[in-house]
């Protein structure tokens, strides 16, 4: 089975906290992409994001494609905090693909950030 792509839109993104989950299960890195305008971001704590597709009020969210090993999906969902799950991402070009999604309940609680178009804009405006 080939690689499976997988969009993230958070700390296992490049040079980010959980980089090192994709990297240890030999993903690669394929593109910086952005979401179809449907989703919303969430700061958990501050630690993490959570994204949530929306029927309204929805912005373009920007994400890392990334090609995972079929084996090594599993060891990276276990590895992600409570609320964080994989689901079907839209992209801006029409594809769906695998994605990392917020838990309503995890995103109900969350500070809103989708202004800021992605967690590395939200991040480095904290600093």
């Amino acid at each position: 089975m080939s690689d499976i792509e997988l969009a993230v839109n958070g700390t296992l993104m490049r040079g980010l906290e959980l980089n090192q989950n994709l990297l240890a299960v030999k993903a690669t890195f394929v593109k910086e992409a952005f979401t179809e305008p449907a989703y919303r971001l969430f700061s958990i704590d501050d630690v993490h994001p959570a994204m949530m597709r929306v029927s309204e009020k929805g912005k373009a969210i920007a994400v890392e494609v990334w090609a995972v090993p079929p084996a090594g999906l599993a060891k990276i969902l276990l590895k992600e905090p409570p609320g964080l799950c994989i689901g079907k991402i839209m992209l801006d070009n029409g594809s769906e693909i695998l994605g990392v999604v917020g838990e309503s309940i995890c995103c109900e609680n969350g500070k809103e950030i989708t202004q800021y178009g992605g967690w590395r804009n939200y991040i480095n405006s904290q600093n």
